[in-house]
């Protein structure tokens, strides 16, 4: 037996961040994995101890910036429900309709860099191109393409507008989400790869609180979604698969496509169906914020994402946790890559879709 330490990352191509992990291997094999976390700190709960609560807001896009939809929501409901304040009803929908916009542009991407990861390079420029449709669409309503500040206390910055452009834009997307399909599901490279490797049951996602579809890929139905009060007014299906390995990861994200543009389907027509307030009107720069806690959760395209603000009544934040999805990810890595091969790194850690913003916060 030769049996040696190899260093893969901090700086690697397909670790999409920087992360460390320390490989003991007998020749090709994996015997066992450390991971290395930090590289990328930022001190983002820290951060706000410092800061007004609106001086924060903009800064929680950063946390996962493929989803800053979901971090800022997950963020101002805590702030929201600190001061009890409730949000009007059309702000809640154009919220929801955003964050699966998202959900799906995060797809997208995962989908691409994944496939690239692996060796398939043409997928990756047609998921960027269906991706670009809303990126284009996020620019018109915030002005920016990935770090928003659209969602505030108390609703949204203002009533969202080209609500008629989003239908087509879905449509194009799903009709788009075959073609992948067709590329992909029944490619023998794509399957050799994926199937039966990075197996995860059911039993050591929970115990390891892994959440979001690395969960739901293992045969569990939690989707937060159905217990949140902002998506009761919509219908949806849980996408789930058995298998828990990388293929039924890849089904599980394709299938969250599809039911997000349902959902997506369903808030345009209560849009366009409906008037009402966006806001509340609430003046965000002087917050009186008596002292208590309140946290906040929101299923994320990487997981159950939960922001937990505790004031003490000063104006400022006395302490801000957040806890993602991707962290623990990564903390699965040892039990899923020990007895594979170092080919099959990628393979595994890129089906649990990481983002290192998101752990080292």
């Amino acid at each position: 037996m030769s049996r040696m330490k190899l260093n893969l990352g901090p700086q690697h191509p397909s670790t999409h961040g920087v992360l460390r992990l320390i490989l003991d291997v007998d020749g090709e094999k994996i015997l066992g994995c450390e991971q290395v976390i930090g590289y990328l700190h930022r001190g983002m709960e820290k951060m706000a101890e410092g800061m007004t609560y609106l001086q924060y807001l903009p800064t929680v896009d950063r946390i996962d910036y493929l989803s800053g939809f979901f971090n800022s929501y997950a963020y101002v409901t805590a702030v929201e429900k600190l001061l009890k304040l409730t949000i009007p009803e059309r702000a809640s929908i154009i919220r929801v309709l955003l964050m699966e916009l998202n959900r799906i542009a995060s797809h997208l991407l995962w989908l691409g860099t994944y496939l690239l990861d692996l060796g398939a390079v043409s997928p990756f420029f047609y998921t960027f191109r269906e991706r670009e449709l809303i990126l284009n669409y996020f620019e018109k309503i915030s002005g920016q393409r990935m770090m928003y500040n659209y969602f505030v206390f108390g609703g949204v910055r203002h009533d969202i507008e080209y609500v008629n452009e989003i239908m087509p834009i879905v449509k194009t997307i799903v009709e788009k989400l075959d073609d992948y399909e067709k590329l992909l599901t029944d490619n023998p490279i794509f399957i050799s790869r994926t199937k039966n490797t990075g197996v995860l049951d059911r039993e050591e996602a929970l115990a390891y609180s892994i959440t979001g579809p690395n969960l739901r890929a293992s045969n569990s139905h939690l989707d937060f979604r159905s217990q949140s009060e902002i998506y009761k007014k919509f219908e949806f299906k849980i996408a789930k698969a058995e298998a828990g390995d990388c293929f039924a990861r890849y089904k599980v994200r394709l299938e969250e496509i599809r039911e997000s543009s349902k959902i997506i389907y369903q808030a345009v027509d209560i849009l366009l169906s409906s008037g009402g307030e966006y806001n509340t009107g609430l003046n965000p720069v002087n917050l009186n914020i008596e002292a208590g806690e309140a946290f906040a959760d929101v299923e994320t395209p990487r997981g159950l994402t939960t922001c937990c603000i505790k004031s003490d009544g000063s104006g400022t934040p006395y302490r801000v946790k957040w806890r993602t999805g991707s962290f623990y990810a990564v903390q699965i890595l040892p039990k899923l890559l020990t007895g594979n091969m170092i080919s099959d790194i990628m393979a595994i850690y890129g089906s649990l879709d990481v983002m290192l913003p998101e752990v080292d916060r």
